[in-house]
């Protein structure tokens, strides 16, 4: 079946809005047999040079439409912010639990965040999720099949997405920009400005749908992405193996400056770049929306990776967070850990973490221990000396809009298993929570940071013992399967013991 033949013979794109006073057709296509030119060299090397992707796979062999629009929607959600090598394991491992819009539509919030853990911007499966459900319950199961639709009526899918999935499933001749095909289009333009204001934003928007073959939009718009990714690379382009280097005018001006540079040491010397336009310049250079600013003048150190150029992103702000692996014997032996569950809005929404508590500013390591004791007293279930509380040390993990520092405790809870639950008045009031071994929460909906803090306690747990006593498992163990010891009332263990315990218990004379 060939999916690009379903195309919509108003929607054939070639056509740019008219050039403002503020912009200079040396920034556009101006001549329908360059963009002709374009298009062929470029799907002719993405025919030859593709990367096989399972999502390229599902596409291409797929017969139903919704089922197709589902395996791109779904790749396009989790590419967003994320590299293709991360994602495949992902991409596979959730289109085989749920293959169809109708089986994520049945599955919980709880699975999606248990598959989605260390994937990063989790927010991202909740509203696939979300929309999924919406299409079942409110679209009789149909996805919608034009740009337009799929944005208006799904949560969660942008402009971006929406002309991908359009594109790629349903073969509608509309362009796509996201970061690899804003790279790919300030290069071969010569845009300066900064590509995330709202007017160049716009500007590339135009030349992805003037660009855009109709014949094959899906392809066409896959082969500019993988263009800006495996060749247009943000800070090493491969400028010798781009198949649209002809066309690129910022590798015009490169050569242009080479050639000069020749010129003065050897004499006269050719220039390869051969455009269809005699442009060689912006006309409107000094007053053009889309030239380099005048305070940032082109660098002939960096060549081509002027372009493109974007604002300074704005500095994540710091942020502190006091975190206990509190730890108990399970009604077998074998060690628990306690984890809560986030609110269901907000960040990491919905997913689970060690008991955590925000810092506020200069607080001593006194009142650290202090106020996550109080916190984490209803779930201790007895009363917790101070002492009992041990510093493992700080974890740092940056999220995208935040510095997140935190400070990890542990905490050994001795005497029975049922007096370690927390009292039930106090429960009413705290959130979803279960204690869990080593195994559960390596698979439970944990965050990269929660898995980081984890990771702290367990080397300090592998120094406390000493290097000679097999700190090294493989991933994913259970400790309590490699010897289950007696937990004693004052919550000492005897030498040995592979668990967290060995250094949460407190040593004699604290």
């Amino acid at each position: 079946m060939n999916i690009q033949s379903m195309r919509r013979p108003d929607e054939m794109g070639g056509m740019l809005p008219p050039v403002s006073a503020q912009q200079s057709a040396y920034h556009l296509f101006s001549h329908p047999a360059e963009i002709e030119a374009f298009r062929k060299n470029l799907l002719s090397w993405y025919d030859k040079s593709k990367r096989d992707l399972p999502w390229r796979k599902l596409a291409a062999s797929e017969s139903d439409a919704n089922r197709r629009a589902y395996a791109v929607w779904v790749s396009e959600i989790m590419l967003q912010q994320t590299q293709v090598a991360t994602v495949i394991d992902y991409y596979n491992r959730w289109m085989q639990k749920w293959p169809t819009l109708q089986a994520l539509a049945k599955a919980s919030l709880e699975e999606v965040n248990e598959l989605w853990a260390g994937l990063g911007y989790y927010s991202r499966g909740k509203r696939l999720q979300e929309a999924s459900q919406k299409v079942v319950s409110e679209l009789a199961g149909q996805m919608p099949a034009t740009a337009e639709e799929l944005q208006r009526l799904l949560p969660g899918v942008g402009r971006y997405t929406a002309g991908a999935i359009a594109s790629i499933s349903y073969g509608q001749a509309t362009g796509v920009v996201d970061g690899n095909v804003i790279r790919v289009l300030c290069r071969v333009r010569c845009i300066g400005a900064d590509s995330s204001s709202p007017a160049v934003a716009d500007r590339l928007w135009d030349l992805a749908n003037a660009l855009v073959d109709p014949a094959r939009p899906g392809d066409f718009n896959q082969a500019v992405m993988e263009l800006g990714a495996t060749v247009c690379t943000p800070r090493a382009p491969l400028c010798v193996e781009c198949p649209v280097k002809h066309h690129c005018r910022a590798r015009c001006r490169v050569e242009k400056e080479l050639v000069s540079a020749s010129k003065r040491l050897l004499g006269k010397a050719a220039s390869s770049c051969s455009q269809a336009s005699d442009i060689e310049e912006c006309a409107a250079a000094g007053s053009c929306s889309l030239c380099l600013p005048a305070l940032e003048p082109w660098d002939s150190s960096l060549g081509v990776t002027n372009f493109p150029r974007r604002a300074a992103k704005k500095q994540p702000r710091a942020e502190r967070t006091a975190t206990c692996v509190l730890e108990r014997r399970g009604p077998q032996g074998e060690p628990e850990y306690l984890i809560v569950q986030r609110p269901s809005s907000g960040l990491l929404a919905g997913l689970w973490e060690f008991p955590s508590l925000a810092l506020g500013p200069g607080l001593k390591e006194k009142q650290q221990r202090e106020v996550l004791l109080a916190h984490v007293q209803a779930w201790a279930g007895e009363a917790v000396a101070r002492g009992h509380l041990r510093h493992v040390g700080e974890v740092s993990h940056v999220f995208s809009h935040i510095h997140q520092t935190y400070v990890v405790y542990s905490l050994l809870l001795g005497g029975d298993p049922e007096a370690a639950s927390g009292r039930q008045d106090e429960m009413l009031e705290r959130p979803a929570f279960r204690w869990v071994t080593q195994a559960e929460f390596q698979k439970s909906a944990v965050s990269t940071a929660m898995k980081k803090v984890w990771k702290a306690c367990e080397r300090q747990s592998c120094e406390g013992r000493g290097s000679g006593q097999g700190c090294k498992r493989k991933r994913g163990t259970n400790p309590s399967r490699t010897g289950q010891r007696k937990v004693e009332a004052d919550g000492s263990r005897p030498p040995r013991q592979l668990s967290l315990d060995v250094f949460l218990s407190t040593p004699a004379g604290e």
